[in-house]
């Protein structure tokens, strides 16, 4: 059998949810997935995004948890957005099956907080922990941020996979945990490059107040976009 290696890059999906606007006819706001495997860092990036962005921005989020409701506990206990603004799902299966295959409850999550407490600019859904293979329904968000980190192994975006290959933004995260675990991250930005060509990496660290930053820069070009095209 003969393997061509030439470079191809997996098809890149547009995350674009179905209708932009509420029933009311008033622009809905922007939804942004978070997956990624357990213990990366997906509700500390969601906590830290809340903290980042909540001065300026509308917020709320929806949490996916198998059987608990633990992430959203998380985040209620940091204080990062008032109770109200968090709401939880429990999946009772994989957590890729509520946020790729039926949506319909983080649909209505969704829906709700809109509804309870909009109007909204930003509602962040976060998967619970899954694999190298979870991706979200366009029917659900509009974009996808996929969360690794260094302690998983620095091979990991070699490896690809559709959440590495194919989500509008990876995040690399943890990375000041490098020295301790031999990553090599300039190695893991070659890697991430050549799996995804011209789609944008973030290198965090959230024991830094700024490490942050490149995701809620990037956050923040998604919703001026966003914003625009309601215009």
């Amino acid at each position: 059998m003969h393997l061509d290696h030439s470079q191809t890059f997996p098809e890149r999906h547009t995350y674009s949810a179905a209708d932009p606007t509420r029933p009311d006819g008033n622009r809905r706001a922007l939804r942004i997935g978070l997956g990624g495997p357990v213990g990366t860092g997906k509700t500390a990036t969601v906590a830290a995004l809340c903290r980042s962005l909540r001065e300026e921005l509308s917020i709320a989020v929806v949490t996916n948890d198998i059987y608990t409701r633990e992430d959203a506990e998380f985040l209620l206990r940091e204080a990062v957005l008032p109770p109200e603004r968090i709401s939880a799902v429990e999946t009772g299966a994989c957590p890729h099956t509520a946020i790729r295959d039926d949506i319909s409850a983080n649909l209505e999550a969704v829906e709700d907080l809109e509804e309870g407490v909009g109007p909204l600019d930003l509602v962040l859904v976060e998967s619970g922990g899954d694999n190298l293979t979870a991706t979200f329904s366009k029917g659900l968000v509009d974009f996808q941020i996929f969360v690794i980190d260094v302690a998983g192994g620095d091979d990991i975006p070699r490896k690809g996979g559709p959440g590495v290959t194919t989500a509008d933004l990876l995040v690399i995260n943890k990375t000041d945990l490098a020295p301790y675990v031999g990553a090599d991250l300039e190695g893991m930005a070659r890697d991430a490059k050549a799996q995804r060509g011209e789609l944008p990496v973030a290198f965090t660290t959230l024991t830094t107040q700024a490490g942050i930053q490149p995701v809620s820069d990037w956050v923040r070009a998604r919703l001026a976009d966003w914003t625009t095209d309601a215009a």
